[in-house]
């Protein structure tokens, strides 16, 4: 069995924020509060301790904490992956034993970040974190965040790997994201950006099998459009990766950087005029001001009709920390 069968992971996934007081203190009521409005919205798993998680914010001891709560608060509906990136493999491993004695499902890492590592050094990194895991890995594909952009050979190398079941290519080149999807698809669970209608195309041709969303603002689209795919009703799946996409293109550019604010305090900023419990930022980055992020995205939010399904589904968004309302302005 290859390490892709050791594994059900598909569909639309969020990245959780962890949420954080203003004050800067870990707030694990508002973690979990998250954790079940994702379930809410259909999900079929959860990211937690990722980039979205600022993982970089936290102790060893607190990513410990966070995925606690995730796994607790998911309750089993969902699978839920814990990110265990560091510097230094023996804490990786460390946190990927914690992340199973917490009934996670799952580990993502990157390659050490600073490092730059070579195609060589970076397989070894993850040969021995797979072997070392006590859980089926996802390799990460993250070149925004650690400054290397794994070749495709590099991740078809991966995908032979043991006990690597998953990759998550975010290098924003879709041409080699197809080209290490033919490489990889039957081999590992693969997930890319696939909700537009180019990538239903390519879900419908050659495979994939999900997204892994920064912060899930449109995770009814999301998770909605994965369902209707998988169902063949390909009109609705059309209609929701549309909706998808103004929601997801009012906060991000194509090379994942933020439109109005770094991505994670634009998100968190979002959430907080939405009502959600998203919480605010660590240093070194800053909060947006909810007054910002509701000029920024209150149109597309309401275009694509994520305002009307919020109230329909009875979370009516309505004063968030800042006391500001968010109504439809405009669309259905």
């Amino acid at each position: 069995m290859t390490a892709r069968g050791l594994i059900s992971w598909r569909g639309y996934w969020p990245a959780s924020p962890t949420p954080f007081t203003v004050g800067g203190a870990l707030d694990l009521p508002a973690l979990k509060e998250t954790i079940r409005l994702y379930v809410d919205h259909g999900v079929h798993g959860i990211l937690v301790n990722g980039t979205t998680g600022e993982w970089w914010a936290q102790s060893q001891s607190e990513r410990e904490e966070v995925a606690r709560a995730a796994v607790d608060a998911a309750r089993g509906a969902v699978p839920v992956v814990v990110g265990v990136t560091h510097y230094v493999l023996d804490e990786s491993v460390r946190l990927a034993h914690s992340a199973a004695e917490a009934g996670a499902s799952g580990v993502l890492s990157t390659v050490p970040p600073y490092v730059h590592p070579t195609d060589r050094e970076a397989l070894a990194w993850y040969r021995q974190l797979a072997e070392r895991s006590p859980l089926p890995v996802m390799a990460y594909n993250w070149p925004r965040g650690v400054g290397v952009d794994l070749s495709a050979d590099v991740l078809a190398e991966l995908a032979r790997t043991d006990n690597i079941a998953a990759i998550k290519e975010s290098a924003g080149d879709e041409l080699k994201t197809l080209a290490v999807l033919e490489r990889v698809v039957g081999q590992v669970r693969f997930f890319a950006r696939f909700v537009s209608r180019r990538g239903l195309a390519v879900l419908r041709e050659m495979g994939g099998d999900g997204n892994i969303d920064g912060g899930g603002v449109g995770a009814i689209f999301g998770s909605g459009f994965y369902d209707a795919v998988w169902s063949a009703d390909y009109p609705r799946a059309r209609d929701l990766a549309s909706r998808y996409q103004k929601v997801s293109g009012a906060l991000v550019r194509p090379d994942y950087s933020g439109r109005f604010g770094s991505p994670v305090s634009q998100v968190k900023a979002v959430m907080r005029v939405l009502g959600q419990p998203g919480g605010f930022v660590r240093p070194p980055l800053l909060d947006v001001a909810d007054s910002v992020a509701k000029e920024a995205v209150e149109r597309a939010l309401a275009d694509s009709g994520l305002l009307a399904e919020l109230a329909a589904r009875g979370g009516q968004p309505g004063p968030g920390r800042s006391g500001q309302e968010l109504e439809p302005t405009c669309g259905s």
